[in-house]
């Protein structure tokens, strides 16, 4: 994944009713921008495994977990607080270890809300070398590492995984006869990937192997490429398999699309046909629907959808009147995104699911 920038923006709260004090307090909110994350494949975690972290400026973490189960809004004292998230560790070199993350300061005001969307783009970098057969002929027994500071990775002749760094200075090194030899240095920037061919064509006139090393000097970046999360594939626009998925934000943009796969948490049921107030947590009586949003936090019925769970497989398997457990569950469910569904956007049809 890759980094993507942070923005913040500051609108004025018309009700702060619900705020200890509005002369001293304002609403903290933040969401990941799903539809500029970058494209990583599968060796990336869900965007909802994302590790948020809020701290505020003396220090006190106010949030730190997954990015799926963070509130949806945090009401706190005027001042500055620093957002971060990252879509895993990363202590040590290692293939195949792609990390994104964002990081920003924004500034609370009292009796304002300020909205921050995280946009991750790369952080560490990387290094995937292509061996000539030669280069095997002329060194047999010779091992090959990349390597950075004591830390090192062993690179086969057969490997084809990039070697994921730190951003500074990276080695590569041909240990051979006991001997070894440091072929060549670089030094690369957060998101640089770099190719580099190697290739020992023959004997030089002393009777040594020769070593011939070219690089590939274009810089990858990730995040012109490749994007994260819900977007997949399909663009964003939902389709025909779950690698297609939309979250549910998406979701209530596609209104009219049939056969859509739609991904978040199951939050609660019992849904009524007024368009605001709070999903039903417990105490559930109602088989045929459910709430979905996401993040499993959301309570607020304006920013869920209302889920059909038509009698068969699909009621059965996750009806909440059975399955009170199911309460903050991430699946995917395949349906036609209506307009209006118990006074909220609604997924109706639903003809399949698949569990996270």
């Amino acid at each position: 994944m890759a980094i993507i920038p942070l923005v913040a923006g500051l609108a004025a709260c018309d009700d702060f009713g619900k705020y200890p004090s509005a002369d001293t307090h304002g609403e903290l909110q933040w969401e990941i921008d799903r539809e500029s994350v970058a494209k990583a494949g599968a060796q990336l975690p869900d965007i909802n495994d994302f590790l948020l972290t809020i701290i505020d400026n003396k220090g006190v973490t106010l949030y730190d977990g997954p990015y799926g189960d963070s509130p949806a809004s945090l009401t706190v004292p005027a001042g500055s607080y620093t957002i971060s998230v990252v879509s895993g560790q990363f202590t040590s070199p290692a293939f195949a270890h792609p990390v994104y993350g964002d990081e920003e300061v924004v500034v609370i005001k009292a009796g304002e809300s300020a909205t921050v969307y995280l946009n991750c783009t790369l952080i560490n970098c990387g290094i995937r070398l292509r061996i000539a057969p030669d280069f095997l002929t002329s060194f047999p027994d010779g091992v090959m590492y990349v390597k950075q500071g004591s830390a090192k990775l062993m690179y086969s002749y057969m490997e084809d995984r990039i070697a994921y760094f730190k951003p500074g200075e990276i080695a590569v090194v041909l240990y051979n006869e006991g001997k070894e030899e440091t072929l060549f240095t670089r030094i690369l920037e957060a998101r640089q990937i770099l190719t580099v061919s190697i290739s020992a064509p023959g004997k030089a006139d002393g009777g040594a192997s020769s070593i011939r090393v070219s690089l590939d000097t274009s810089k990858t970046w990730l995040t012109e490429n490749w994007v994260i999360g819900g977007d997949n594939s399909g663009n964003g626009q939902g389709g025909g398999s779950v690698p297609d998925a939309c979250s549910v934000s998406e979701a209530r943009e596609r209104i009219g699309q049939k056969d859509v796969w739609v991904y978040g948490y199951i939050v609660g049921g019992d849904l009524t046909t007024s368009a605001t107030g709070e999903v039903k947590t417990s105490g559930i009586t109602k088989a045929t629907h459910l709430a979905m949003a996401d993040r499993s936090t959301i309570r607020d019925k304006a920013a869920c959808i209302a889920v059909e769970l038509p009698a068969g497989k699909v009621r059965d398997a996750l009806n909440l009147v059975a399955h009170p457990d199911l309460i903050g569950t991430r699946v995917y469910v395949k349906g036609e995104i209506v307009e209006k569904y118990f006074g909220t956007v609604g997924l109706k049809g639903t003809s399949d699911y698949v569990m996270k």
